[in-house]
C-alpha cells in the first residue's frame, strides 16, 4: 500500500501562484510514476500532469503548459505541482496519484493509489 497526502492548496487571486505537494509513504517512492489530476464541481476528473519514476520525463495537459510544472524529490518521497499564472478555470480539487510502473500515465485507471485531494480556488 501507498499512502498519499496532498498539501498546499488554498485561495488565490487570478495571476497568482501555488505549489502543491504530495508526500508518499508505505512503499519505495521511486518505484512509482506519479500524476496530478483535478476535478471541478460537476465535471469529470481531468488529467493535469505526469512524471516518470526518475523525474526525467514529464508531460502536462495543454491548458496548463507554460504555467504549471511537475517535479519530484525521491529522497523526500514527494511530488510537486508548481502552478503559476493561475486562472479561475483552474479551480478544482487536485489529487495526486501513484502508478505502479515507471512510465508516464494519462488516464486515471492506470493509477493504483490516490490521495484525498487539496482544494485550489482561484478568484477573478
Amino acid at each position: 500500500q501507498v499512502q498519499l497526502v496532498e498539501s498546499g492548496g488554498g485561495l488565490v487571486q487570478a495571476g497568482g501562484s501555488l505549489r502543491l505537494s504530495c508526500t508518499a509513504s508505505g512503499r519505495t517512492f521511486s518505484n512509482y510514476a506519479m500524476g496530478w489530476f483535478r476535478q471541478a464541481p460537476g465535471k469529470e476528473r481531468e488529467f493535469v500532469a505526469t512524471i516518470d519514476w526518475s523525474g526525467s520525463l514529464t508531460d502536462l495537459t495543454d491548458s496548463v503548459k507554460g504555467r504549471f510544472t511537475i517535479s519530484r524529490d525521491n529522497a523526500k518521497n514527494t511530488v510537486y505541482l508548481q502552478m503559476n499564472s493561475l486562472k479561475p478555470e483552474d479551480t478544482a480539487v487536485y489529487h495526486c496519484a501513484a502508478k505502479g510502473s515507471f512510465g508516464l500515465g494519462y488516464q486515471p485507471w492506470v493509477y493504483d493509489y490516490w490521495g484525498q485531494g487539496t482544494q485550489v480556488t482561484v478568484s477573478s
